[in-house]
């Protein structure tokens, strides 16, 4: 990892935060005990001055899944299907935290993994907005440092030989969204670095000199189509796995139905409604939901 791109997301990883942000982090963190090692914001709630009635983003970083649950079954549950997700309310906030160990958390960011749920996002902007020590700090800051060149690496084939800064990023979000079952709109990809040009301008010298690829380079057919094998894989893989978390979610997430539709309603401007039997029985309710969710579009 080049000391340019560590920098600059120990400086991103740093920037202040709303205080109540930092509390509520402080909170989840506590729920933990002793195996807390960060927490982690994200999402699009970093960009919002107002935070009344939204659901904050974030992950906790432990040591160890067992040390971090009174019981073995949400441990195995984490180790098996990572992460678990739990909802949070705390000052006057809602949020929802996903939970990885430190190994998962650089596994995840890294090339080690063809999924690309936690590159995709911390290749986006973060904060470590709670943290144990300056040793967490540095180990989880460390991880965060491979998602952008990760997903760079991943998305250059699939890109024209003479690309810009900002559509290298646009291409390789809008790839990341299509191997994952989203609600959100085809064009997100784009947004999302249209919210913030000056810092993905900023990042991408040492993201691409830490991917060891160009803006301007020339790829082979072959790299090409072993690239377009390895995104089918990915949404193949990817969709399914959403698919998975959505049902596991489901046993740790009180009213995760609920929260499921109203993020399908938001993003893709659907009206579903959540019955009674479907709060009473959830997986089979989100199971039932999912193929009309496909019909209409709502999600992809």
């Amino acid at each position: 990892m080049t000391t340019d791109l560590a920098d600059l997301v120990l400086a991103e990883l740093t920037q202040p935060v709303d205080p109540r942000i930092s509390e509520l982090a402080r909170a989840i963190a506590e729920h933990h005990g002793a195996a807390s090692a960060g927490v982690l914001f994200y999402g699009s709630c970093l960009r919002q001055a107002e935070l009344d009635g939204l659901m904050l983003d974030f992950y906790l970083i432990v040591d160890d899944y067992r040390a971090a649950y009174p019981s073995a079954w949400l441990a195995t549950a984490n180790r098996l299907i990572p992460p678990n997700v739990f909802p949070f309310q705390a000052g006057g906030l809602t949020a929802k935290y996903a939970v990885l160990s430190v190994a998962d958390f650089h596994r995840l960011s890294s090339t080690q993994t063809r999924n690309v749920s936690v590159w995709a996002r911390f290749a986006q902007p973060s904060r470590l907005v709670w943290v144990r020590d300056e040793n967490a700090r540095a180990d989880i800051a460390g991880a965060v440092s491979h998602a952008a060149p990760t997903l760079l690496q991943a998305a250059r084939p699939m890109l024209a030989d003479d690309v810009t800064a900002l559509d290298l990023w646009r291409g390789a979000f809008a790839l990341t969204y299509a191997a994952e079952l989203r609600a959100e709109r085809t064009e997100r990809g784009q947004s999302v670095v249209d919210a913030e040009p000056e810092r993905y301008l900023a990042f991408t010298p040492a993201a691409l000199d830490a991917a060891g690829i160009s803006l301007a380079m020339t790829i082979s057919p072959d790299a090409r189509q072993k690239a377009v094998l390895a995104w089918r894989r990915r949404r193949t893989e990817g969709k399914m796995l959403t698919v998975v978390r959505l049902l596991k979610a489901n046993l740790t997430f009180a009213g995760g139905i609920d929260y499921l539709a109203w993020k399908i309603n938001r993003h893709a401007g659907t009206s579903i409604d959540i019955k009674p039997w479907q709060r009473r029985w959830p997986i089979i309710g989100a199971v039932t939901l999912l193929p009309r969710l496909l019909r209409r579009g709502a999600i992809r």
